[in-house]
């Protein structure tokens, strides 16, 4: 089999196996990963899932991203983004320290429009401008919060920093996405929201699905669940506790526990169907097409790749849904094609995966990984296939 580049993700757990003195039995015990998974991992015979990645950076105890090598440096400074994260963190500190008299906010209905115009372009998949307006807008929301301290302008506030937050994971930097949330309560608090409550701990959940801490993520999912029932009745509520299921059915998958995952899934979809499609409500998405989508992520993740393809066949998704998720879903869909041995299927949903929203599969871990698997066949694999790498910087 080809072997995949010096830097691919087997190798960083060799390294980092190695800086603790542990053999790969030592870590294949400590991880619960199967032996010759982990071997063929570090050899890059076969491509980490991420419940493999998650395992082992519990087990040597680092971050995900040490692991994965996110975030991608060489990559964000040819495109010009890393200059774009340091305004977002020093916008980010200046939370606390009231208004800054070097600013003059414009009208509250000026920036609430920049704000959801924000949170339109990150679905649409244009992080870049996202990312190099968003520090003057958190600047001027802060200060206007701290001016005229509302409901109002403590959720625009908290809104702004959901984009950061957003801007912040797509590009790997997990810390700072972890900041940006931190940010968001403190804003929603005061805002005294239930539903932006709620959808902040099912945001938190996600960051400890990705760090593979599923029983933490499990405990927001009913925080937030929790939480949400102070709110009004209505569908803004059922929206949102409809993506908590969502989020907890893939956490139950990568945590390989099928009868809760189906349980989740289950119930999601018996909320989509009275919500109808919500693509709107807070952006996130819910609905009919949106449970399809996640039943395809969890059977991948309950490592059913062909139960995962079958049901990705049968999906149409819609010309209006968010070009993010769009784009997400082809990379979970080319995925499990992998696995299955479908390469040039799973090449071609890579392709599509980056046509829906380029600027966020370049950045995709799943993208990644799954072209470092195809890499091994490439002789079966177009031409464009070598291009595709060169493009993601592999």
């Amino acid at each position: 089999m080809h072997a995949l580049p010096h830097d691919h993700t087997g190798a960083r757990i060799k390294r980092l196996r190695l800086e603790r003195h542990l053999t790969q039995k030592a870590l294949s015990d400590l991880s619960l990963i199967p032996y010759s998974t982990l071997t063929k991992t570090e050899q890059g015979v076969i491509p980490p899932s991420p419940h493999v990645i998650g395992a082992v950076a519990r087990a040597l105890r680092v971050d995900v991203a040490s692991v994965t090598g996110q975030p991608y440096v060489t990559e964000l400074r040819a495109d010009e983004l890393d200059v774009l994260i340091r305004p977002i963190r020093e916008a980010l500190d200046v939370y606390d320290l009231g208004a800054d008299p070097d600013i003059t906010p414009r009208a509250h209905q000026l920036l609430a429009d920049d704000a959801e115009a924000l949170l339109v372009s990150v679905r649409a998949g244009e992080i870049k401008q996202v990312a190099a307006t968003l520090p003057g807008l958190i600047q001027e929301a802060t200060t206007a919060a701290h001016l005229a301290p509302g409901r109002e302008t403590w959720l625009l506030l908290a809104s702004v920093y959901r984009t950061a937050y957003d801007v912040a994971s797509k590009l790997g930097f997990y810390d700072l996405a972890t900041i940006a949330l931190s940010r968001m309560d403190w804003a929603a608090q005061r805002g005294s929201d239930p539903v932006v409550g709620g959808m902040y701990r099912y945001m938190r959940a996600l960051t400890y699905l990705r760090d593979g801490q599923y029983r933490t993520g499990e405990r927001l999912v009913a925080l937030g669940m929790s939480t949400l029932e102070q709110a009004d009745p209505g569908r803004e509520r059922d929206v949102l506790t409809g993506q908590l299921h969502l989020g907890a059915a893939v956490m139950a998958g990568r945590s390989k526990d099928k009868t809760r995952a189906i349980g989740h899934l289950d119930e999601a979809t018996r909320i989509a169907g009275a919500t109808g499609e919500a693509v709107n409500v807070h952006w996130l998405a819910f609905g009919p097409t949106n449970v399809s989508v996640h039943r395809v992520s969890v059977l991948a993740e309950l490592d059913e790749y062909g139960e995962a393809t079958q049901a990705a066949r049968g999906l149409t998704i819609a010309r209006d849904w968010p070009a993010s998720r769009r784009s997400h879903h082809f990379a979970e869909v080319a995925r499990a094609q992998m696995w299955t041995g479908d390469l040039g299927e799973s090449f071609r949903n890579l392709l599509q995966a980056r046509k829906a929203a380029p600027q966020q599969a370049r950045y995709h871990p799943t993208v990644r990984e799954t072209y470092a698997g195809l890499e091994a066949a490439r002789r079966q694999l177009p031409d464009s296939f070598l291009s595709y790498g060169a493009w993601l910087g592999v």
